[in-house]
C-alpha cells in the first residue's frame, strides 16, 4: 500500500474509533513535495551552508557540516554561499541533505523540498513535544459526550490550526496557552470530525510526518508534533 493511502486511511479510521492499527512510524525523509529545482550533488570539501534545526525549535545557520548537532542531521537545509542574496531567498523550495552521510561518504545528493516540508521534517526529528499516543485513547467514559467541544476559531485570521481530541490532556494545554497569548488558533477533533481527520492526514502525508500522536499543531502551514512551547514560539516568529 502507498504511504499516502496508508495515512489517509489511517485518519479515516481513527475517525471511526481505529486506533491501534494506525501507529505510523517516521518516514526517513519528507517527500520532495512542491518542488521544481533540479537535483544537487554536496561535497564534503565544498563551501556550503547549513542550516539546522536546534533542541528548542529555532534554526541555526554553519558552514561546518561537523558543527551540525548529531539528533539534527538527517535533514538539513544546504545552501551555495557563492550565490546572490535574492537567489538563496526561496520562499518555496529548498535543498535538504542527511549530513550524517555527507560526513561519512564525503558527499551527498542534495534533494529538493518545498520550504514547509523542510521545517516539518527538521522538526521531527526532535523528540515529540508533550503529546499524547493515539494508541493510549482511554476507553469512553459515561460523561464523554458531556465534555466541551474544540474550540471555535478566535478573534483574528488563523495561525495555529490545533489538531486533537477531548480526552488529550497535551492538547489542552496547548490551548490554554494559545488562548491565553490571544494567538488567533481553531481546533479540531480528529475522531468526531471525518473532515478534520482527513484533512489532517493529507497534510501530514504532503509534508512527510506520523499522525499516531496528538496534538499536531499547524502553524502557518508547518507542522509541529505534539506541544513544546519554546518550539511553538520559534514557529511563530520568523521563518528559516
Amino acid at each position: 500500500m502507498k504511504p499516502l493511502h496508508r495515512i489517509a486511511l489511517c485518519a479515516a479510521a481513527l475517525a471511526f474509533g481505529g486506533i491501534g492499527a494506525c501507529r505510523q512510524p517516521a518516514p526517513a525523509t519528507p517527500p520532495p513535495v512542491e518542488s521544481q529545482l533540479p537535483p544537487l550533488e554536496v561535497q564534503k570539501d565544498g563551501s556550503w551552508l547549513f542550516t539546522y534545526v536546534d533542541d528548542t525549535g529555532q534554526f541555526a545557520t554553519t558552514d561546518k557540516a561537523d558543527s551540525v548537532p548529531a539528533r539534527s542531521r538527517h535533514l538539513v537545509r544546504v545552501v551555495d554561499p557563492s550565490k546572490g542574496a535574492l537567489d538563496r531567498r526561496d520562499l518555496t523550495n529548498v535543498y535538504a541533505i542527511d549530513v550524517a552521510e555527507l560526513l561519512r561518504a564525503g558527499h551527498a545528493r542534495a534533494r529538493p523540498l518545498s520550504r514547509f516540508a523542510f521545517e516539518t521534517g527538521a522538526l521531527a526529528q526532535l523528540p515529540p513535544g508533550a503529546s499524547s499516543l493515539l494508541a493510549d485513547r482511554p476507553p469512553p467514559s459515561a460523561g464523554a459526550a458531556a465534555e466541551a467541544a474544540p474550540a471555535g476559531a478566535t478573534a483574528g485570521t488563523v495561525v495555529v490550526t490545533l489538531y486533537g481530541a477531548s480526552w488529550c490532556g497535551a492538547c489542552k494545554e496547548a490551548r490554554r496557552y494559545l488562548a491565553a497569548r490571544k494567538i488567533p488558533f481553531v481546533e479540531k477533533d480528529i475522531e468526531r470530525d471525518r473532515g478534520a481527520a482527513q484533512e489532517l492526514a493529507e497534510k501530514a502525508a504532503r509534508l512527510g510526518i506520523p499522525t499516531d500522536r496528538i496534538p499536531i499543531l499547524d502553524v502557518r502551514g508547518r507542522l509541529l508534533i505534539g506541544f513544546d512551547q519554546a518550539r511553538l514560539e520559534a514557529l511563530l516568529g520568523e521563518a528559516t
